[in-house]
């Protein structure tokens, strides 16, 4: 038994999670770096359990902290969902080729009117073109892609919570987060390669410590933290995901969908208050919604969407598709599971 196989048989294989487990990560999805001693002081543990706990939630790919281009800054990337078609038998080669692109951010193969459904982050629409050119349209197997650029990222993966801590334990983890400030216009110029190899280093571990990103970049702590906090004010986000079957909700899908152009943003708003939704995406093309929703089971599909019918009627489904399996997300590659086995780091987007 490896490494990973060992520490997913400690918490239980895919059966769940302890109340513990569940509070570290529902704490690191709100504060992401958020201090041991804080965590520890919340959940009412030594620090060093809540710390071992996470370690071994991270060695078996169960869960795990992410920093990744701030996708609604359309200064800084350019977002779209790409709708793959692929010759027959091809799909899971087709995934597993374009999943090798730090580009692609998210590959899931579907069942329904696509093979798969991948998300990619460019820095200008003229690299979109590029990309979906050489990318896709040159990589075996694959038959036909359609694009639709996002204009708009009301929600996204980042805001889902697993409502394990109490409302007086996330207002304490909340309070500790880095107070906002307004971003430099430097900080906004342009990225050089210290920004490059921190996005690198956090991608692969968002909680990589100041001391280990000095020492991984060359750079002094005081640099480090410096650059750090401006990259997480202006440009970088930080999540924290957990594989998905030990989330509670197994089954994901995808919904292509319209509205009056009036009521977009009126429906988006609408649309991220409702828990099923990870992501929802403004697009432009014959749908101008996409959202991906985590359900409890197969039912739930058309359940959903006759939900959705009923509190935003003027919202129109014109399709949907069930995720077979996901197999690359922000980066992270999935086993059948969903556990993360691999990382390929993204890169910045004006690298």
């Amino acid at each position: 038994m490896g490494v990973q196989d060992s520490a997913a048989a400690e918490v239980d294989g895919l059966n769940g999670l302890d109340e513990l487990d569940r509070g570290v990560v529902h704490a690191l999805q709100i504060h992401p770096r958020a201090p041991w001693k804080l965590v520890g002081e919340v959940l009412g543990v030594n620090p060093v359990t809540a710390a071992r706990r996470w370690h071994r939630l991270t060695e078996a790919g169960l869960a795990w902290v992410t920093a990744y281009p701030r996708l609604s800054n359309s200064r800084i990337v350019v977002t779209a969902v790409v709708e793959v078609d692929t010759e027959p038998g091809t799909a899971q080669d087709v995934a597993r080729a374009l999943a090798a692109d730090p580009a692609v951010t998210n590959i899931k193969l579907t069942a329904g009117g696509r093979d798969l459904v991948a998300s990619v982050v460019t820095r200008s629409l003229d690299e979109l073109a590029h990309l979906t050119t050489l990318l896709f349209q040159r990589t075996p197997g694959v038959r036909a892609t359609r694009t639709h650029v996002s204009t708009g990222l009301p929600t996204e993966g980042s805001r889902w919570r697993l409502r394990s801590l109490d409302a007086v334990q996330s207002a304490r983890i909340e309070a500790a987060l880095p107070a906002p400030c307004r971003p430099a216009l430097a900080d906004e110029a342009g990225w050089d390669a210290l920004d490059a190899h921190l996005l690198e280093l956090l991608s692969t571990d968002g909680r990589l410590s100041l001391r280990d990103l000095s020492a991984a970049t060359d750079a002094s702590l005081t640099t480090v933290r410096r650059r750090l906090q401006s990259l997480l004010t202006s440009r970088l986000s930080l999540r924290c995901d957990l594989a998905r079957p030990l989330s509670g909700w197994p089954l994901s899908a995808v919904y292509f969908a319209s509205v009056p152009g009036q009521f977009v943003a009126e429906t988006s708003r609408a649309l991220c208050g409702v828990r099923e939704v990870r992501s929802c995406a403004i697009t432009a093309g014959p749908h101008n919604l996409v959202i991906d929703v985590w359900l409890r089971d197969l039912h739930d599909v058309h359940d959903f969407e006759a939900h959705l019918s009923r509190q935003l009627p003027r919202l129109t489904i014109d399709d949907r598709s069930v995720v077979l399996r996901t197999v690359k997300h922000m980066g992270r590659l999935l086993d059948r599971d969903g556990r993360c086995v691999g990382v390929v780091p993204l890169r910045h987007p004006q690298g």
